[in-house]
Parts: structure tokens; sequence; C-alpha cells
């Protein structure tokens, strides 16, 4: 599926730059904000006067001690999801008839992870700051691990996948690039997906949240304003993650695309480097904004978390309800659509067109964006570097609307064309 969207020049052009420029592009992040200050023109200079020499030389060699932590932590966060209780869930029905089962224990470690931290921190027996001292070291070691574990995924989906949902595109990187599999699993029950992409990854996001929080305040012995909103913001959209998580694994992310080095590389590396980027700029550079400013930002960027939530639980009780519930206090509008399966069967689809999904096609995306803008901006506007993930964020949910919009005209045909001329626009209601 993830091999069709995309042709083999698209792919290769972005497996080159994602394997050349984003490792180097982490590393040089982590740099900047932890050790030029955050200035871009820093570490730009530098490297104009040390050129790959100079890459090499602040590249940290990955230590045992940081291949400790990520060991611990992994293993902690398996044996989480492994054994915590939860209720079971059925996902989307793939299009070669298969429903992937999963046991929905996201909050439960979530909690049981942050409470666990925090107690490692204050009876004395861990301390965070270890973490952020090792923090280049990790991110090189999950740069090359992540990598290991790739090459891993697709001898699997060679081999051994778990599911009637893979296949090889005949293309070595195409395969090694978008996934083999779009459900792979060690044994029945450990969901490789669920690990990476949630257990792993958006955990870890809280996780430093935390830490950068922990090693401001252990640094200057208070912990600034600015900071509070960047970790309360952030660990409060974790938090909408993991409340919301079985309603994740319907998404794209889950569903559609499959497992290989883009969405894993990307939940493994990227995730705990660039998302948590705004709160390693805070940590020494404490802004202090003042209560008025502070809470309104706060504020603003809770109500956008809000939004972006109710988005999705709007459409899931649509879904659940299956188009029977209320909208917005009155009957929801709606589009009829069939579709056909791959196997040549007639389906029926519901297409919402009323409530936050009649504003545009994907609005969800717009809190998202100012949610992360409002995390970001107590870094106020010294620096440039703190809002990357800000325009990276923003150029993946287009991205990702676009794809979406392109499957689903190429799923319902005429009944898309219908639906679009009823919700005219993609995103930004009004613009685009």
């Amino acid at each position: 599926m993830g091999a069709t969207v995309h042709s083999p020049l698209v792919t290769y052009a972005s497996v080159i730059s994602l394997l050349t420029l984003c490792p180097p592009f982490v590393i040089l992040l982590w740099y900047t904000m932890t050790l030029a200050d955050g200035s871009v023109s820093e570490t730009f200079h530098y490297l104009r006067q040390n050129g790959l020499q100079g890459l090499l030389h602040i590249w940290p060699t990955p230590t045992p001690t940081a291949c400790k932590i990520i060991a611990v932590y992994a293993a902690f966060e398996a044996a989480l999801q492994l054994l915590l209780p939860g209720k079971t869930v059925y996902g989307p029905i793939s299009p070669t008839g298969h429903r992937p089962v999963y046991k929905a224990n996201g909050l439960q470690a979530y909690f049981v992870t942050l409470i666990t931290y925090f107690a490692l921190w204050w009876f004395g027996i861990f301390n965070p700051t270890i973490v952020y001292h090792h923090l280049g070291e990790i991110y090189s070691a999950l740069i090359f691990g992540s990598f290991l574990f790739c090459v891993f995924l697709y001898i699997k989906g060679h081999l051994a996948p778990s599911s009637t949902d893979s296949g090889s595109s005949g293309n070595l990187i195409i395969d090694f690039y978008w996934g083999m599999e779009l459900y792979p699993r060690i044994g029945k029950h450990f969901d490789i997906k669920v690990f990476t992409n949630c257990r792993f990854g958006m955990m870890s996001w809280a996780v430093l949240a935390l830490t950068y929080c922990i090693k401001q305040y252990e640094e200057n012995g208070k912990v600034a304003d600015s900071m509070l909103v960047n970790t309360a913001l952030m660990l409060v959209y974790v938090t909408k993650f993991f409340w919301w998580e079985a309603g994740y694994w319907s998404t794209m992310d889950i569903a559609h695309d499959r497992a290989g080095f883009y969405i894993c590389w990307g939940c493994l590396v990227w995730v705990p480097s660039v998302y948590t980027s705004p709160g390693m700029y805070l940590v020494n550079h404490p802004v202090n904004l003042g209560i008025k400013l502070a809470l309104s930002i706060l504020v603003a960027g809770i109500l956008c978390i809000y939004i972006n939530y109710d988005c999705d639980r709007q459409r899931q009780e649509f879904r659940r309800t299956n188009g029977k519930g209320t909208v917005w206090g009155k009957a929801p509008s709606k589009i009829e659509a069939t579709y056909t399966t791959t196997s040549g069967e007639t389906k029926r689809s519901l297409l919402l067109t009323s409530g936050w999904w009649g504003l545009s096609r994907h609005f969800h995306y717009v809190p998202e964006i100012l949610a992360a803008f409002f995390w970001t901006v107590p870094a106020l506007f010294e620096h440039f570097l703190p809002y990357f993930y800000v325009i990276f964020l923003t150029i993946l949910l287009f991205d990702r609307a676009k794809r979406d919009d392109d499957r689903c005209r190429s799923k319902y045909g005429k009944y898309w064309k219908l639906y679009c001329d009823k919700v005219p626009y993609r995103i930004i209601p009004g613009i685009y």
C-alpha cells in the first residue's frame, strides 16, 4: 500500500535524503540547542570553518551508558505493553480482510511510566539529568540502532510475516523504506507498530519533556514559567494521545503505512529529538513570560488540543453510531459512498460533512499545528530553531492531507467529487 502511493523516483529521493540528511540534522539540532546556544548561525559558522571533519568531531559516539538507558527504557515499555491489563480493541479491516486485535492499555502504561520516572528522581534512585547529559549519545545510538531494527523488520517481512497484509514490491529499497508488513508482531501479542509509534516514540516525548523540566530545576533551583507552559502543553498533548490511542490505531499511520524505515525511524529517532526540541532549547534559555502571558498561552494551547481531540471524537462517534448520533446538537449531514475492495466486494462508507468536518476536509490539522505553535512560543523569538518543529509539522500534515485525499479520490471516485463539492477546502476553511 505505502509503495503504491509513491513513485520509485520519489522514494529514492526521500530514502537518500532521509538516510543522508536526517541523521546529521538530528545531531546538529541537539548540538545547536545544547552547546551552541540555540543559534543556527553559530553552528553554521562552525561547520563552514571545519567542514565534514567538524561534523564528525561533534558527532557523539554511542556510549554504553546511552545504550543502557535506551535498553532499560525499551524493555520497561515493552513489558508494560505486554503485561498491563486493558480492554480488547479491534482495528479496521485491512484490504486483505485481516482485522488486528489490540489490548488498549496505553493510558495505564503512560501513567505508570511518568510516575515511575518521577519517583526515581524524587527518591534519588536515578537522576533524569543523566539522560540530558547523555542526550547526544542517546540520539547517536538511536540513529544506528533503529537502522538495524529496520533491517530486522525487512528480513522478518521476507521470512516470517505476521499476517496476510505484507508483501514485496520487488524493489529492495522501496521495501526497506516503505515497509513490507502492515501489522508486524513478535509472537501473537506484541505489536511492533504500537511499540515503536506509541510506547517508544510518543512515550519518549513525555519522558523527555519531564527530563528537560527537571534539568532546568536542578540547574537553576527553579523552573521558569516558559518551561512550565511548554512542559504542561506537551504533556497534555501526549496525555490526549494515549487517552485516544485506540483511535490512533485506525489512522493512516497504523492502518495504511507499512512498518518500514519511513515510519519506524521517524518514531524511534525523529520524535524524541525534533518533537521535543522546543523543551530542549528552553533548558538553557529560561524565558520569564510573566503570569498573564504564560496563562494566556497555556489556555490557548489547551483549547487547541481539546479542539483537535474533539474533531477526532466527533468522527469516531459518527462512525460508531453509523451516522445516527448528533453533531453539534443536530443530525449530521453525510454522503453515503460505496467502494470496491481489492477482493472485489462492494462496501459502503459514510462521509461526514458537518460539524468540524464541514469546515474543511482535514480541519483537525489546524488546532494541531496551532498547539505546537503555543508550546513553542514560550521560547519567544530570539532564535529561529525552536520553531523548526512547527514548520516541519505543517509541511508533514499538508503532505499527509494531500496523500489522504489522493487515496480517497481513487477509493471513492464520484462520491469523493460530491464530497469535495460539499466540503471544498482541504485544511484551512476559506483559504486552502
